[in-house]
C-alpha cells in the first residue's frame, strides 16, 4: 500500500478548535482529540494527524484497550484523485475520527502550499507497530480483505514476528456466499479490539461508513492492500527506494498493467491538484479573485457612468423640481471590516425625513433592527418611482469607483444596525459591501433579516467571480419586476 500526504501546520491553538470541532461528530474520540491537539496539519480541506509511527501505534492500541470507539484512514496520492470525482468517499473520509498522512505525495503537497513536516504514517510501516503493542496490551485483530487466504497468512506471518498476539479471526474479501450482516456477527462475536479492512479505496471506507453503526469493535482502520505484503504474496519495495518516496514506482514495476493508469496519469493528476491546492493555500487565488473582481467593478461602473449619465440627470432634474432640495443624499454606512464610509444615493426622501423618523419608529414592518415601511409617508412622488426601480442607488457607481463598495456584495448597514448586531450578523461584514446581491435578487424587502444574513454569509464563504457575473445578470429583471422594493 502507497498512500501519500501532506497538510498545512496549524498553531497550537489552531488545533484546539479543530479538536474541539470534532468532538461534536459521532466518530470522534480521545484519540482523535489527542492527536489533533498534539499536531494537527490541514491539506486539501483535511484534518491529519502526526507523530511517529511507534508512539501512533500505541495510541491506537491504547484507543482499543479503553473501548474509545474510531474510525482510522490513510490518505495519499490516490485518495486525493478519487475524492476530488467521488463525493461519498470523500464524505467517508469526513467521517473518520483519524486520517493519518501516508507517503511522499502528499509531502510534496505540502512543501507547496507552505507547510511544514509532515509524518509519514502509512499502513504498511504502521502496522507492525500495532501488532507489537497489542501483543504486549493482549488485544486482539480481526483482518477483513484480500484474496482467499491472504489476510489468514498475514496473520501467521505475524504471530511468528510478535509472540503472543493475538488475531481474533480472518475473512477475505470475496465473500460471495455469506452476507455483509452475516459477516458483521463473525467480527462482532469475534472478540476483537481493532478490525482492520483490505479491500482497497474507496470500497473499504464506504463499506466501513455504511456498516460503522453495527459493529461493536472499538477501532476501526481502512488498510488497503496491507495484507498482500505481510502474507508475502508480494514484496515491499527496498528500503532505499523507499527512504526516496519511490515505493510507487516499484510497485508499478511490480504491476504495469494494473498500476500505470493509477500511478502515471494519476500522479499528473495528484500534482495538479497539489498545486491548485498550494495556490490557494499560499493566498495567490484569494489575491487573484480580490483584482478580477475589482477590475470587474471598475469596468461595470465606468460603463454605467457613461450609459445611464442622461437618466441620471433626468433623476436629478425631477427630484429638485419637486420639492427644491438636493438631488443627492449621503449617508455614513459601514463597509468591509467596519469601516464607516459615505454612501451616495438619489434623495427619495423628503427634506426633513430623519427627524421625522423618530415617529415612525412603532410602524416598522421589519423583523430586525432595519426600518422599513411600505407606505412610509417620507418618500416623496418620485422618490417612490425611483425607489420601485432601485434606481435611488444609482449615485453609488462613485462609491464602487472609489473602491469603498463593489457591484456585488452584502448591502452596507447602517451604525446602529451594526451596533445591534449578533455575533452571526457582524459576519456580513467580512467583505466589501455592494451594490446588489443574493437576497436584493430574490426579493428584496420581503426576504427577513434573518434570512438575508444566511445569504449574505453564503455569498462571502464562496464568492467568484462567475457567481458574481451570475448576479449582475439576475439584478436586471429584479429592478423591473419590483418585488420587495419600497
Amino acid at each position: 500500500m502507497s498512500l501519500y500526504h501532506s497538510a498545512a501546520s496549524f498553531s497550537e491553538s489552531e488545533a484546539r478548535q479543530v479538536s474541539h470541532h470534532l468532538i461534536g461528530r459521532s466518530s470522534i474520540s480521545e484519540l482523535a482529540v489527542s492527536l489533533y491537539d498534539d499536531n494537527a496539519t490541514s491539506l486539501f480541506d483535511l484534518t491529519l494527524a502526526n507523530g511517529s509511527l511507534d508512539q501512533v501505534g500505541t495510541q491506537i492500541v491504547d484507543a482499543a484497550s479503553n473501548g474509545d470507539r474510531n474510525i482510522i484512514q490513510f490518505v495519499n496520492a490516490h485518495c486525493v484523485n478519487v475524492m476530488h470525482k467521488d463525493k461519498q468517499y470523500r464524505e467517508a473520509l469526513n467521517e473518520a475520527g483519524v486520517l493519518l498522512p501516508d507517503g511522499s505525495g502528499l509531502r510534496l503537497a505540502g512543501t507547496l502550499a507552505g507547510s511544514g513536516e509532515l509524518s509519514n504514517l502509512n499502513g504498511t510501516d504502521l502496522f507492525p507497530h500495532i501488532c507489537k503493542a497489542a501483543a504486549r496490551a493482549q488485544q486482539s485483530i480481526f483482518l477483513l480483505g484480500g484474496s482467499p487466504g491472504i489476510a489468514s497468512a498475514a496473520a501467521n506471518n505475524m504471530r511468528k514476528r510478535f509472540p503472543g498476539l493475538r488475531f481474533a479471526g480472518t475473512q477475505n474479501g470475496y465473500f460471495s456466499d455469506i452476507s455483509d450482516e452475516q459477516v458483521i456477527d463473525i467480527i462482532n462475536n469475534s472478540g476483537a479490539s481493532i478490525l482492520m479492512v483490505g479491500m482497497g479505496v474507496p470500497m473499504q471506507e464506504k463499506w466501513i461508513a455504511k456498516y460503522r453503526n453495527q459493529l461493536t469493535v472499538p477501532v476501526i482502520m481502512g488498510v488497503g492492500g496491507l495484507f498482500d505484503y505481510y502474507s508475502n504474496s508480494i514484496a515491499r519495495a527496498p528500503q532505499i527506494l523507499r527512504d526516496m518516496g519511490l515505493e510507487w514506482g516499484w510497485r508499478l514495476a511490480m504491476e504495469p498493467r494494473r498500476l500505470a493508469k493509477r500511478y502515471i496519469w494519476g500522479n499528473l493528476r495528484f500534482i495538479g491538484h497539489a498545486v491548485a491546492h498550494a495556490f490557494v493555500a499560499r493566498g495567490h487565488a484569494e489575491r487573484y479573485a480580490a483584482a478580477s473582481k475589482r477590475s470587474l467593478d471598475l469596468s461595470i461602473a465606468l460603463l454605467a457612468l457613461v450609459v445611464l449619465g442622461p437618466l441620471a440627470a433626468a433623476i436629478c432634474l425631477f427630484i429638485t423640481m419637486e420639492d427644491r432640495g438636493s438631488p443627492f443624499f449621503r449617508q455614513t454606512r459601514i463597509g468591509a471590516d467596519g469601516k464607516p464610509f459615505k454612501i451616495w444615493k438619489f434623495r427619495s426622501m423628503y427634506k426633513d425625513a430623519e427627524a421625522r423618523k423618530a415617529g415612525l419608529s412603532e410602524q416598522n414592518e421589519r423583523d430586525s433592527v432595519c426600518f422599513k415601511m411600505k407606505k412610509d409617508p417620507r418618500v416623496t412622488y418620485v422618490g417612490k418611482f425611483i425607489r420601485r426601480l432601485s434606481l435611488d442607488e444609482l449615485p453609488q457607481i462613485l462609491n464602487i469607483i472609489s473602491g469603498e463598495m463593489s457591484i456585488v456584495g452584502p448591502r452596507p448597514a447602517l451604525p446602529n444596525e451594526v451596533l445591534s448586531y449578533a455575533d452571526k450578523e457582524r459576519g456580513r461584514l467580512r467583505g466589501k459591501p455592494g451594490l446588489t446581491c443574493i437576497w436584493q435578487v430574490s426579493g428584496r424587502a420581503d426576504i427577513p433579516f434573518a434570512k438575508q444574513v444566511d445569504m449574505d454569509l453564503d455569498y462571502l464563504t464562496s464568492k467568484s467571480l462567475l457567481k458574481d457575473l451570475k448576479l449582475i445578470t439576475q439584478t436586471v429583471p429584479a429592478v423591473l419586476t419590483g418585488r420587495g422594493a419600497y
